[in-house]
């Protein structure tokens, strides 16, 4: 979501201090991009106050992790202050904001701001991003060991001898899988384990700015593995721009004995005719849902398909908005819908005008999909109603609605009924661990309403309502550093529970592994239909 670009507040005590000290600038609108210690310092503790005051905490990550947010963001602050270069800085505020463990929490570059010789896959507002270059191989992580374990999953076609499916990772540009693994986390943005083990596997054979250059290659991607037979090998990948690459598709979704009946941007339909089955290969809640959610009912009822088995692959959805509109067709019972809240802070007022703005510009967007289904009159009325008073009050959050008002006013139960053309046969989802934040609101309106059974392994766990971002200055200067952002609002499940760092428990795990690569799908669909019969 944009929002407007901020400049952080300077108290009057850190200008007469700064102009005190010897490393401050000789005026203070001329500081270095790098900032000087006592800069630095002023920047981290505006950081962790802001934070304080803004931030929704997740109870459940706290669990999930055994650690305390701030603490551990707190734990950083001296590489923060020093930090001699912009690139070291740039790391240094990046382990900064994901101590925090949250998904959606990105540091991005800005105009004017640090800059770093290799931004290939980071965030850079204003410019387009540049993808990192990547090797002919995918790696995926072991989930049935309860340590962080990666195989080798994919390949590409290469001129270079590969490491064969199944290979077991041992080292990364030659270091210990397990030290690369504890040292590449503090530089992956996450919520839970398992979605920090997914990003960390398809980031492992990139050479990515994601990472100080001590954790990737140079040019090449060096993997030491364990073959399936047994044997150890080293193997110097080289690299190439992602968008040439060209997958095989092991491990990707793939279901013998089905044919593409339908393709959309959200979705690919898949039919097994003789078993009156579909498959949806699901991508996304992204800009032409609606209308690929309406093409599909109307291509179903042409075709006597509503009555069929529907199951709904999200191992490689993203998210979006809106999926309950989604919901409300692709099954056959009434359920209640996802919520969600804001935390009352400084930045509260500012927020809501922001989105008063975009509601009056006709642009309610996230993303450039739009947030609700009406035309956001449902929103603007919980702001005025319930969000101002709460600001008024000095209420820690404010009161859970319909999510973001998207499909329901604030004064509703949530209970969505089904649409008038719908799916009615037997119904199950295949998911997994690759996305998350509306995904996750999927997954938790069929488990927490029990539409149908869930297979596979849960989502990756990160959900919030909105999210604050703004650009940070040195205090008392106008030298931008980098774009900062903060959860700043909740997602309740429709069982009453904060849904960040908290995917949905689902009815049959199958875990990825390197013995079961292969025919991974094979057995997701057997799952989702021996759960059917079950019900």
């Amino acid at each position: 979501m944009h929002i407007p670009i901020l400049r952080l507040t300077t108290i009057v005590v850190l200008t007469t201090t700064l102009s005190a000290c010897s490393d401050a600038p000789a005026t203070l609108d001329a500081a270095p991009r790098v900032g000087t210690p006592l800069l630095r310092a002023a920047l981290v503790d505006s950081i962790l106050a802001r934070t304080e005051r803004r931030e929704a905490w997740s109870p459940h990550k706290r669990e999930h992790f055994g650690f305390d947010p701030m603490e551990a963001m707190r734990s950083v602050r001296d590489e923060v202050v020093n930090a001699g270069t912009e690139e070291d800085l740039f790391y240094a505020l990046s382990k900064l904001s994901y101590a925090r463990r949250d998904r959606h929490l990105e540091v991005s570059l800005v105009p004017g701001g640090l800059q770093v010789p290799d931004s290939a896959g980071l965030g850079i507002i204003g410019s387009a991003e540049q993808e990192p270059m990547r090797a002919p191989v995918r790696v995926f992580p072991d989930f049935s060991r309860e340590r962080a374990a990666f195989f080798v999953g994919d390949h590409a076609a290469s001129d270079a001898e590969l490491p064969p499916i199944g290979s077991v990772v041992l080292r990364v540009n030659g270091m210990p899988v397990a030290e690369w693994y504890e040292e590449a986390t503090a530089y992956m943005r996450h919520s839970t384990k398992a979605d920090l083990r997914w990003e960390l596997a398809n980031a492992m054979t990139q050479e990515t700015a994601l990472f100080p250059r001590r954790l990737r290659g140079d040019g090449t991607v060096v993997l030491d593995v364990r073959d399936p037979d047994g044997q150890e090998r080293s193997y110097e990948l080289p690299v190439e721009p992602a968008e040439a690459v060209d997958w095989m598709g092991i491990g990707e979704p793939a279901y013998d004995g089905f044919e593409v009946a339908h393709s959309t941007v959200t979705y690919e339909m898949l039919v097994d005719e003789r078993r009156r089955i579909i498959v949806l290969i699901w991508t996304g809640f992204r800009e032409t849902m609606v209308e690929d959610v309406d093409a599909l009912i109307a291509l179903a009822a042409e075709r006597g398909m509503l009555d069929w088995t529907l199951i709904v692959d999200v191992t490689r959805s993203g998210g979006g908005s809106r999926g309950a509109y989604a919901v409300q067709r692709l099954q056959s019972k009434p359920f209640k819908t996802t919520f969600g809240n804001l935390r009352i802070s400084d930045v509260t007022e500012a927020f809501v005008a922001e989105r008063r703005s975009a509601f009056e510009a006709r642009r309610l967007e996230d993303g450039g999909v739009p947030e609700t289904v009406d035309d956001g009159s449902w929103l603007m009325d919980w702001f005025a109603t319930d969000v101002m008073p709460a600001v008024a009050r000095g209420d820690a959050y404010t009161n859970n609605v319909p999510f973001k008002s998207a499909h329901a006013p604030r004064d509703s139960d949530g209970v969505l009924e089904l649409a008038p053309v719908h799916f009615t046969g037997p119904f199950a989802v295949i998911s997994g661990p690759s996305g998350g934040s509306h995904l996750d609101q999927f997954i938790h309106q069929v488990v927490d309403n029990d539409l149908g059974p869930v297979v596979g392994m849960p989502p990756g766990g990160y959900s919030n309502t909105w999210e604050w971002e703004e650009v940070l200055t040195f205090p008392g200067t106008d030298q931008p550093v980098v774009q900062f952002v903060w959860n700043i609002g909740h997602t309740i499940t429709p069982n009453g529970e904060i849904a960040e760092g908290n995917p949905a428990e689902i009815d049959e795990t199958i875990h990825l592994t390197p013995d079961n690569v292969r025919g991974y799908y094979d057995l997701l669909l057997a799952a989702a239909l021996r759960q059917i019969a079950l019900r």
